[in-house]
């Protein structure tokens, strides 16, 4: 590295740095879900979840919207399903390292929350009846579903639907980001190995700098994920129309609890009751009108376009939104952490360089082939 373009980092820069890894993190098993981790399982959730015959009309697969050679987003700037939907698809990949899910957190449950577009008249639009039959008349998909559940995928419809989302859960548990430049940086901070430090982009360092320091991003998008899993509301408008609104995570707690798949009903298998605590308590707030899940950055450079309604085109178009930020169009009881970072353009153009080396080489790959079970054919 020349030596004008050396960026020197002080402690603090460091300190912060440091807590964004390392990377990969374990996803540990999911107590609610007796087949987390079960290999037959993930084989199951693997085929089902390209598998059209999930949905009423036999057209629309999860990964119709959860497409892998897009980051497992679909590029759209709000997603399609049986008809249009009002928000962006999220990324799949990570989600298993997730608390709440969607984009709302209306799901405690990563096999909660696949149960939402499947049934959803508007996404996937079946019923169970129509899911167990998709499982039923499979030799494979029987031969697997047995496997993971100890019993063939004759019993009630709906429990059949629910064993469907918890095989679809332990394969998108597997969905995991690679490592990134970034990841080979901050590992090399870690040791103190200046060589290989100075591998890393001169333009990717100072917006690294702005990340932990002017920008404070990283406050909410916290750790090796780049995210705290939380909620906040950023300015984004939530009207959808004359008077129509998005509500986000308001209404998202109202659904969590209104649902019979949550944490607190019947379908969990956790025996301890432990994972259900934050439902218990969890309750909705004035403070949560128009608040969304804070997303994680891994890969953000290929998951355009963005915010819970997929507004904003461009990852430069993000940094001058928090650039220029209106605190006005923020709710009335919005983040006190919010103010608009006044950045020049030299510093937006090295905070979009950081961010681009979030992005795993191999984030657009065609995922490995599931795991061959024993007797259940290919």
């Amino acid at each position: 590295m020349a030596a004008d373009e050396r960026v020197e980092l002080d402690p603090v820069e460091i300190r912060l740095i440091l807590r964004h890894g390392p990377w990969p993190q374990p996803v540990l098993r999911d107590p609610s879900n007796r087949v987390s981790g079960n290999a037959a399982a993930g084989a199951l959730g693997a085929r089902l979840f390209f598998d059209p015959r999930l949905s009423s009309d036999g057209a629309i697969a999860c990964a119709s919207c959860h497409v892998p050679a897009r980051a497992w987003t679909d590029g759209r700037p709000r997603a399609v399903g049986r008809a249009p939907l009002e928000r962006n698809t999220p990324t799949v990949l990570d989600a298993g390292l997730g608390r709440w899910f969607g984009r709302d957190g209306a799901a405690d449950s990563l096999w909660s929350f696949a149960l939402k577009p499947i049934t959803d008249p508007r996404e996937m639009g079946a019923g169970p009846r129509q899911v167990a039959g998709a499982v039923r008349a499979d030799r494979t998909n029987a031969c697997l579903y047995e496997s993971a559940f100890g019993e063939p995928p004759a019993a009630a419809d709906e429990r059949a639907l629910v064993n469907v989302a918890k095989a679809l859960a332990a394969y998108v548990e597997t969905l995991r980001s690679a490592r990134t430049p970034f990841d080979d940086f901050r590992d090399a901070l870690a040791r103190g190995d200046r060589e290989a430090m100075a591998r890393y982009p001169a333009a990717a360092r100072r917006g690294l700098k702005t990340f932990v320091g002017k920008g404070r991003c990283s406050v909410c998008h916290f750790g090796p994920a780049f995210t705290n899993g939380e909620f906040h509301d950023v300015g984004i408008p939530f009207a959808l129309g004359p008077g129509r609104v998005d509500a986000g995570r308001h209404e998202g707690i109202k659904r969590l609890h209104a649902s019979p798949f949550n944490l607190l009903g019947q379908y969990s298998d956790d025996p301890t009751g432990a994972a259900a605590t934050k439902t218990k308590h969890v309750e909705p707030q004035h403070a949560n009108f128009g608040q969304f899940k804070t997303p994680s950055l891994r890969n953000v450079a290929l998951t355009a376009p963005y915010m819970h309604d997929g507004r904003i085109a461009t990852l430069r178009d993000v940094v001058r939104h928090y650039s220029e930020l209106d605190l006005d169009r923020a709710h009335a009881d919005g983040e006190a952490l919010l103010r608009p970072l006044g950045l020049s353009d030299g510093e937006s153009d090295d905070l979009v360089a950081f961010l681009e080396t979030l992005t795993a080489p191999r984030a657009t790959a065609v995922p490995p082939r599931a795991a061959q079970i024993a007797g259940c054919g290919p």
